[in-house]
């Protein structure tokens, strides 16, 4: 038998011995729910940090002076400053908060999509289920990139057009999640009692499904951000997001790829390891919100 080290745990259970085949990994240190909500709170604060300094520092991002034009990084301009001597620090934490703004808008919305659906598939018959599930199919069937650039070009790009393009093509994958557990829960007894005893399908979500299912939901929500965040920057770097006037990682990177060769390395390293760092943080968070409604992979 096959177990977590290589060899069958085994421990005493109440009068009798069992085997334990898995044993989850302990997370470390911070494996404990308090160390785990410290690091979410941490990592939820940077990320707040990083978007009101983004948002206060809009008018800095934005403001030109062609006799600093070309700076490499120093102590008067961490990140140096571009063609136009903006100062990149300014400008990548307006641009990062930009994409965070962008990236949480959309996500949600996609999320909403996701848990209505979910509902509809597993509360509204086989009928409703199966036009779910071909739409799931659909939609998965489509790479993200191509359905996001076409939905943001009819929309007229911008702002709007990437919100709703990334609305639009992030829902299916948590719907299927949250459909699964909508359908194992329609399986149990008290739920078939509250049906016989005529508790309609809108009631019977609000006080039953929808609080068994949030802890999923809400993992599901988390992990979202990171592939919302990160779609934005690459169709607005392609040319079909955010205007040129907005500044947003995506657009920093793309007038970036200019000046590479000049030697110019700093316009594009710094906002792509901002990025990055945003992205892996929401990863982290989703993780940890995870291991959270997952009791078993929790010392306790």
């Amino acid at each position: 038998m096959l177990a977590h080290n290589g060899a069958a745990a085994r421990t005493a259970g109440a009068g009798e011995e069992r085997t334990v085949f898995h044993r989850p990994a302990p997370l470390g240190a911070g494996g404990s729910r308090r160390g785990l909500l410290v690091w979410i709170a941490v990592a939820a604060a940077a990320l707040v940090v990083v978007g009101v300094a983004g948002a206060l520092l809009a008018p800095v991002a934005n403001a030109s002076d062609f006799a600093q034009a070309n700076q490499a990084p120093s102590a008067a301009h961490l990140f140096g400053t571009d063609w136009m001597g903006r100062d990149m620090f300014a400008r990548t934490l307006a641009g990062l908060a930009t994409s965070l703004a962008v990236g949480l808008v959309a996500a949600g919305a996609s999320s909403v999509i996701a848990l209505a659906l979910a509902a509809v598939a597993a509360l509204g018959g086989p009928a409703a289920d199966a036009v779910v599930s071909w739409l799931i199919d659909l939609i998965m069937g489509i790479p993200h990139i191509v359905l996001l650039v076409l939905v943001s070009y009819a929309l007229g790009r911008g702002a709007a057009g990437v919100m709703v393009g990334i609305a639009l093509t992030h829902w299916p994958s948590l719907a299927r999640v949250l459909r699964a557990e909508i359908l194992q829960l329609r399986a149990q007894p008290y739920l078939a009692c509250s049906e016989a005893l005529g508790v309609g399908p809108v009631r019977l979500a609000l006080t039953h499904i929808v609080p068994h299912v949030l802890p999923q939901y809400l993992v599901g929500l988390v992990l979202l951000f990171p592939h919302a965040i990160l779609h934005e920057a690459s169709i607005t770097f392609l040319g079909f997001g955010l205007s040129p006037e907005q500044p947003a990682i995506g657009v920093i990177l793309s007038e970036a790829m200019g000046y590479l060769t000049a030697g110019s390395w700093w316009l594009a390293v710094f906002p792509g390891l901002a990025l990055l760092t945003a992205v892996l943080l929401f990863d982290r968070i989703g993780s940890a919100v995870r291991a959270l409604v997952t009791p078993e992979e929790v010392q306790r």
